[in-house]
């Protein structure tokens, strides 16, 4: 399985990116995936989740109404459409993936990774 994250870049305060997540050697509707942050000095933070089929998303309390997450299942690939952002949005962006959509934000219950993509909020 290997999951590679895309998209990161350095932004100003309220700009939009979006983040990519193609995932390889799995059968992707089969998984949840979820995005994770990680800032320098702090814990890996759930950012959001969602279903096989896509119907059914997740958000930390920190991201909700800013960003959304979706899926393609035909293209194997996850999306975090971020918007207002804020400086506190930066750290390293995880994709990540699991069977069933239990703890869906607790990190430890992930079986893949991919390798993080930085994202940079300037103020």
């Amino acid at each position: 399985v290997q999951l590679q994250a895309s998209g990161g870049g350095l932004v100003q305060a309220g700009d939009s990116l979006r983040l990519s997540c193609a995932a390889f050697g799995l059968t992707f509707t089969s998984y949840v995936m979820g995005w994770f942050r990680q800032a320098p000095g702090k814990e890996r933070e759930f950012v959001a989740a969602i279903s096989w089929s896509g119907g059914t998303t997740y958000y930390g309390d920190s991201v909700k109404g800013r960003f959304t997450i979706s899926r393609v299942n035909a293209k194997n690939t996850v999306y975090l459409q971020m918007s207002s952002l804020r400086p506190e949005d930066t750290a390293v962006y995880y994709c990540a993936a699991k069977r069933v959509i239990d703890d869906y934000s607790d990190h430890g219950k992930y079986i893949s990774w991919g390798q993080g993509t930085q994202v940079t909020v300037s103020s």
